[in-house]
């Protein structure tokens, strides 16, 4: 295709494409939007796209591209791909339309000769139907084509027929699937699968190697991608199972059959897995590594897990509250009563209810953890008419000898009577008494 038997836009081309922009922009604004239409150039069908604009309330129409279907490379005139910072897009140059006061644009030279696959704008053909002059054409199903460009779906079709079987089947997305479009052309058999699965295939996404797999296996696609999904997950440093890389390395692809068997998934496993290693079993046996019905012992390791774990818990929750009330009675002396009350918290569970109390985090955030390693200590701060009635909360820190956080009711800062008790009247209490117990040790 050379560029000098390109013909201007006909007159009843143009007219079609003027029609069809008032109806996708009636406003008209003045920004570049794309159209194309079919013709034939020496015996070649040619996609010709044009760029339209309004300026100072003219339209205006162009050629901007040129892709047939024998052609190897298109044609570009007044056209470039631009990226920025605010976004990309077509930049197309109306200089010579007189659409701009600026000089001419670098890339306004002509037609010029480029990648076929590279400028490619959406647009919407005026007149599909000149298809129908190329006889080869006409079973190719390219009334099917929905959003794509009908030239380089032809280039494919003359290189596999059994294309249009995919658009005839409802499943046009696959038509790019080059491989798929391949083995459509050469295997009977996975013809024959395509077309008795392609209820599944419309419905889900599935990929090449997710087909493949259950071609080649027999497999339902939903097994087929729980395999796959499984296999990528293993193989991939980002779903956090580097226990079963190492478990399994020797006998991922064996791993992964299984879990395809037992309907299950890489992140139930390493549920199982962390399970059985609590209760600390052996995972070298066969029975405990490949249970025969994994769902079964999933949820009975489960089980017992919840159920030994529960059993340290209370020993080591009883462990915490005996620590955490020793560090309260080493500091009691740090209370005191004057126009407010200043209370230290004596368990865990206390920090729990003032923290569901006052919509903070003091009960949440490991602050047991910070008690009992003498970080911080907590108190409340209570009115001395109501000492029971969660009010303000705050943290000291044993270490800076500071107040590090003051707060009441949802984390907000408590008002200029407390603030001032708190900070000049309690905080050099507490410093001193400090001291004082330092001193007696």
């Amino acid at each position: 295709m050379k560029s000098e038997n390109i013909k201007p836009i006909p007159k009843y081309i143009r007219e079609q494409i003027y029609k069809l922009d008032l109806v996708k922009c009636p406003r008209q604004e003045n920004y570049s939007r794309f159209y194309s239409y079919l013709t034939k150039v020496k015996g070649e069908l040619v996609k010709i796209t044009v760029a339209v604009i309004n300026y100072y309330k003219k339209w205006y129409c162009k050629q901007v591209f040129a892709h047939g279907v024998k052609s190897k490379q298109c044609l570009k005139k007044d056209i470039k791909w631009f990226s920025s910072m605010q976004g990309s897009g077509f930049k197309v140059g109306w200089y010579a339309e007189g659409c701009t006061k600026k000089h001419q644009q670098w890339f306004e030279r002509g037609w010029q000769y480029s990648k076929f696959d590279v400028y490619y704008p959406y647009t919407e053909t005026v007149n599909p139907e000149f298809v129908e002059k190329f006889k080869q054409y006409q079973y190719s199903a390219y009334k099917e084509l929905d959003g794509d460009c009908i030239v380089a779906y032809l280039k494919l079709y003359e290189q596999y027929p059994q294309v249009e079987y995919l658009l005839k089947l409802g499943l046009a997305r696959f038509r790019h699937r080059v491989s798929i479009v391949k083995r459509m052309s050469n295997n009977i058999k996975f013809r024959k699968w395509f077309i008795a699965n392609r209820d599944e295939l419309a419905k889900g996404r599935y990929s090449v190697p997710v087909i493949n797999k259950a071609f080649k296996t027999g497999k339902t696609l939903q097994q087929a991608q729980r395999y796959i999904d499984s296999w990528r997950g293993l193989r991939s440093e980002s779903y956090g199972f580097s226990a079963l890389r190492e478990m399994f390395k020797s006998e991922l692809e064996q791993f992964c059959t299984y879990l395809q068997n037992q309907d299950s998934d890489p992140s139930s496993y390493i549920d199982y897995l962390n399970a059985c290693n609590y209760l600390r079993l052996d995972m070298n046996r066969p029975d405990n590594r490949y249970p025969s019905d994994f769902q079964k012992w999933h949820d009975r390791r489960i089980e017992e897990y919840i159920a030994v774990k529960k059993r340290a818990d209370e020993k080591e929750r009883a462990e915490i509250y005996k620590q955490f009330a020793m560090v309260s009675e080493k500091y009691l002396a740090l209370q005191k009563q004057g126009v407010y009350a200043v209370i230290i918290a004596r368990s865990p569970a206390d920090l729990i209810h003032e923290g569901e109390q006052l919509k903070h985090c003091v009960g949440k955030m490991n602050y047991e953890q910070k008690v009992m390693s003498e970080e911080t200590l907590i108190f409340f701060v209570r009115a001395t008419e109501q000492p029971d009635i969660p009010f303000v909360t705050v943290e000291y820190s044993l270490k800076a000898k500071k107040v590090l956080q003051c707060y009441g009711y949802q984390s907000k800062t408590p008002d200029d009577n407390v603030l001032m008790f708190v900070n000049k009247v309690w905080l050099p209490y507490a410093n001193r008494t400090i001291k004082k117990l330092k001193e007696a040790a």
